[in-house]
């Protein structure tokens, strides 16, 4: 039924959209304004001007439709740059009404297009729009009153270039560099709805490196009242933890065997409270602590059992169980799913970055990121329709969908080019 839903209106045509709408049905959002709908035109321009982008004359590929083409770049990442280009102007044709005005770019003509853009826009309209969707009827995305997230890193290979090698770096293992450059990243994910919201990235190796720690703590101020941050047990640290506390989200994070924390009040549900301490010495004087609840269980796959060991910031077992936040914790995988989806099914299995240069590669990653977002958008649209769980939903399906309806119906509605 869930996959119905997501294509029963795949044959529709929209006659026309107004500028001014904010909301599509469902089915016209697949057919005529996936991208369009989600970034509208008047905010692209916006930023446009904001970022001193928006163009000051007419151009074969004036900036704002550059956005959309980048976007699309990463829709079809195993299209050419000129078989994208051809997509994008058919949705063009479509919504002019017209054939003479429109100008195949060559691969040159694009990159000097997206050159002159730079990364910036990109990551300002993922900064501003980027954010959780999630609703009180979104079923999987809350325990109780908290909207669950999560923290984690990966990374991604870039093209092999000079330039990219130089400022991105290799990974150096016992059998020597790695194939390919890579950037690192680290990202928050709306677990119910898998959309990534906050992500930063740098470099993977190299004289520019950046660690997954030095860029959790850009990420980290992305955190909220109301929500609970799961997170592995690299992420904890004293100062580290007082920072995501300082957002007034609630953390769920997993603790490192060697970490001390003595019990100072045993809970009925097995839990107890203790103190986080930022030295060995603050912790033989009992100064600066910060009251934390630990939790403790086995943990077993197939024919390995592994002791779990979590710390949070709720110290209330009534209102929150140890039994049911230890089924919580697992919750956090639902970040390595979805930056799989972004690395396999989006981007395409064994697939790299495309982009030459380093600040291209930056476009490149943000418009992955816008991509994905609007997809997951529709994603929970259907899922709310159905009453349903979005993790329920084919992932694969919907970006099939998307890219089988760009090409025939256009991103741009007929009023929005005018």
């Amino acid at each position: 039924m869930l996959r119905l839903m997501m294509c029963r209106k795949e044959t529709e045509v929209a006659q026309s959209v107004s500028l001014g709408d904010d909301v599509l049905p469902l089915g016209e959002r697949l057919s005529i304004g996936v991208l369009f709908q989600t970034f509208p035109l008047r905010k692209v321009k916006a930023v446009l001007r904001s970022e001193g982008k928006a163009s000051v004359r007419e151009r074969a590929l004036p900036n704002h439709v550059v956005i959309y083409y980048v976007l699309m770049l990463a829709l079809f990442m195993g299209d050419s740059y000129r078989e994208v280009m051809r997509r994008l102007l058919e949705g063009l044709r479509h919504a002019r009404r017209s054939t003479g005005e429109v100008k195949l770019l060559g691969k040159s003509g694009i990159s000097q297009a997206r050159a002159r853009l730079g990364h910036g826009p990109f990551r300002r309209l993922y900064e501003e729009l980027v954010t959780p969707v999630a609703t009180k009827a979104t079923k999987g995305a809350w325990y109780k009153r908290w909207l669950v997230v999560s923290l984690d890193g990966s990374t991604m290979d870039v093209a092999d270039t000079p330039d990219n090698e130089e400022e991105f770096g290799r990974e150096e293992g016992s059998r020597g560099p790695s194939a390919f450059p890579k950037i690192r990243l680290v990202t928050l994910i709306e677990s119910g709805t898998r959309v990534l919201f906050g992500a930063v990235m740098g470099a993977y190796g190299g004289p520019n490196a950046t660690s997954e720690m030095e860029l959790a703590w850009q990420v980290i101020g992305n955190l909220r009242k109301g929500m609970l941050c799961l997170a592995d047990r690299y992420y904890l640290g004293f100062d580290f933890w007082q920072a995501a506390c300082a957002t007034g989200a609630d953390l769920l994070w997993r603790v490192k065997s060697r970490h001390i924390l003595e019990p100072q009040r045993q809970l009925p549900d097995g839990s107890y409270l203790s103190k986080l301490y930022p030295t060995q010495y603050d912790r033989k004087t009992d100064r600066n602590g910060i009251w934390v609840r630990v939790i403790e269980y086995k943990f077993k796959w197939q024919r390995e059992t592994e002791v779990y060991r979590l710390i949070t910031t709720i110290l209330d077992h009534e209102e929150a169980p140890a039994e049911e936040l230890a089924a919580l914790y697992h919750e956090r995988w639902e970040v390595e799913t979805a930056l799989g989806e972004v690395k396999t099914h989006l981007r395409g299995s064994g697939v790299v970055l495309r982009s030459k240069t380093p600040d291209l590669v930056r476009q490149e990653f943000y418009g992955f990121l816008l991509a994905y977002f609007a997809v997951r958008g529709v994603m929970h649209e259907a899922a709310l329709e159905a009453d349903e769980d979005p993790d329920k939903l084919s992932f694969l399906h919907a970006v099939k969908v998307i890219r089988r309806k760009i090409p025939a119906f256009g991103i741009f509605p007929p009023a929005a080019l005018a």
